[in-house]
């Protein structure tokens, strides 16, 4: 799974970037470069899935990629996909992360849940003393206010959330085997959740790849729940963790300054910031708000110019373009690239 997901950006990010690119879409790296990588190339769905992987992984993943002559790599960093590695491309699944608006929350929501089922278990045990699932303080006092809420040692909470669970899980377009690992997962009385070791001994599958099946379940269950107001509790659970403010704090202020009616040399006079990084944070908004209008910065028959060169040359790289279609910055560039072909 792994190695799927990793065809598929390199394959989108169409041979334009360096792996490096692939690597921080993966770490949810937010720098202005990713994060316009992002929009340019259509990587929400990857974007931060695994905050924590090893560069060691991810390169060992390329040599593999090389080796198997999917990919021709040059000492800058720089690939191309040969044709074996487009076939692979191409016929691996269509997965449904949704990385862009999550961006790890989905183990919160699981911490939750988790130590709200391990919570009943107990309860239902008539155990009133037990170690916690999650060591987290936020997570144990959010169950608690969640509990005390819900009444429940009257006994119907268990139930209705039972119930809410079993309906998700049965909405879900996943197979039955990917579904499981919630339940692998949890933990009650005298019945602890598995571990990723375990699992993935049960799956014959590698660790990473055990974890990312249970990434895609959660990303998967969350819409299902946003999306569908039948979820009372489970959407408590899931309340305040998909993100909605997509853009990052400072591009939020630049925003915030343009939407008043400053302009970008004004913006960078009362943040004291370069103008090159309000131009950063101008492409984020055009990438992440669809009724920010480039009209101020671009024309149409400009913006035109840029999407016929860059199907005509099939780029979208920067220096190729600005050197094919005259009189355009750099930045005006990428804020046509950013906003996507009208």
């Amino acid at each position: 799974m792994f190695h799927q997901i990793l065809l598929q950006i390199f394959h989108k990010l169409n041979n334009e970037r360096t792996v490096s690119a692939a690597y921080h879409v993966l770490r949810g790296k937010r720098s202005g470069q990713t994060i316009q990588d992002i929009g340019l190339f259509q990587l929400h769905n990857y974007f931060g899935l695994l905050p924590k992987l090893p560069r060691a992984t991810f390169d060992e993943a390329v040599s593999t990629f090389s080796q198997y002559s999917w990919l021709n790599m040059q000492e800058s960093g720089h690939y191309s996909m040969k044709k074996l590695g487009l076939q692979r491309a191409e016929q691996t699944a269509t997965f449904l992360f949704d990385g862009w608006h999550y961006r790890g929350n989905e183990h919160a929501f699981f911490a939750r849940l988790s130590l709200i089922v391990q919570s009943l278990s107990y309860h239902r045990a008539d155990m009133h003393s037990f170690s916690p699932i999650s060591k987290d303080p936020q997570v144990q006092a959010w169950v608690r206010a969640f509990l005390v809420n819900h009444n429940y040692q009257l006994g119907h909470l268990q139930q209705q959330l039972f119930e809410e669970c079993q309906q998700v899980l049965t909405a879900l377009p996943l197979a039955d085997r990917q579904k499981q690992l919630v339940l692998y997962r949890l933990s009650g009385h005298s019945s602890p959740g598995w571990t990723w070791q375990q699992l993935a001994s049960e799956r014959n599958e590698s660790v990473l790849d055990s974890q990312l099946a249970f990434i895609e379940l959660l990303h998967t269950l969350l819409n299902e729940v946003h999306q569908n107001s039948t979820y009372a509790l489970l959407g408590q659970i899931a309340d305040g963790l998909r993100i909605k403010a997509l853009l990052t704090d400072s591009a939020q202020q630049t925003a915030q300054l343009y939407e008043q009616g400053y302009s970008l040399e004004q913006i960078v006079q009362l943040r004291n910031l370069k103008q090159s990084t309000i131009e950063d944070h101008l492409v984020e908004i055009a990438m992440n708000e669809p009724n920010f209008s480039i009209g101020p910065f671009v024309s149409y028959e400009e913006a035109e110019k840029v999407w016929q060169a860059s199907k005509h040359y099939q780029t979208k790289k920067l220096k190729a373009l600005h050197e094919v279609v005259e009189g355009m910055s750099y930045f005006q560039l990428r804020l046509v690239l950013a906003k996507g072909e009208v």
